[in-house]
């Protein structure tokens, strides 16, 4: 089947199956990972409520393909962290700061091939580790400038305390609205910074 610009449907029924419209065949999770691995677009519904219901058939697809052995993207650490960011204050910018950071290894991937390819005698992973070094370190360092909402990670040292303590609603907002600046300052100097060997 050509592919097109609009993505396939497939509809989810009570029995568990899943139908491409598209082929008007039933589909595996393994079929539906294929099609993601083909850069074939689909959305996936309910087909008794009309829900869409694509994420978390997605977030099957990858718990599938952890399940496998040899096949594990998702490091136990990587996570724990990810699961004491649900219900978290700082939750609204995981996603965005996620999605960044894996739309900047995809535009990266052509270039690690092309190294894994003529590159003999040398590690072909050394870039992509770094920059996965590199993406943690920033994740980490930016979160734990969030005292207030993140516990402080063990063996780490303590910030200094203020000297004047904040009683009123408005000094927490604006202290917040400072760690926010001091934040998004730090991030800028951080991605500016050049690569340590």
């Amino acid at each position: 089947m050509a592919k097109t610009d609009q993505p396939t449907t497939i509809k989810k029924y009570a029995n568990r199956r899943l139908y491409n419209t598209g082929t008007s065949t039933y589909v595996t999770l393994e079929d539906l990972a294929a099609m993601v691995k083909d850069g074939e677009d689909f959305l996936v519904y309910d087909a008794k409520t009309g829900d869409d219901i694509t994420r978390q058939v997605l977030a099957q697809i990858i718990f599938e393909q952890e399940n496998k052995a040899g096949q594990n993207l998702l490091p136990t650490t990587f996570l724990r962290q990810l699961i004491r960011f649900y219900g978290d204050s700082m939750q609204m910018v995981v996603p965005k700061y996620l999605e960044q950071s894996i739309d900047s290894l995809t535009r990266e991937q052509e270039k690690f091939r092309k190294q894994m390819t003529n590159t003999f005698g040398m590690t072909p992973f050394a870039p992509l580790e770094e920059t996965v070094r590199r993406n943690m370190e920033l994740f980490q360092q930016t979160f734990s400038m969030f005292k207030p909402f993140v516990p402080p990670r063990p063996g780490a040292a303590e910030p200094e305390k203020t000297s004047e303590p904040t009683s009123s609603g408005g000094d927490n907002i604006d202290d917040l609205r400072r760690q926010m600046k001091e934040m998004q300052d730090r991030l800028e100097r951080m991605s500016h910074e050049p690569k340590s060997e």
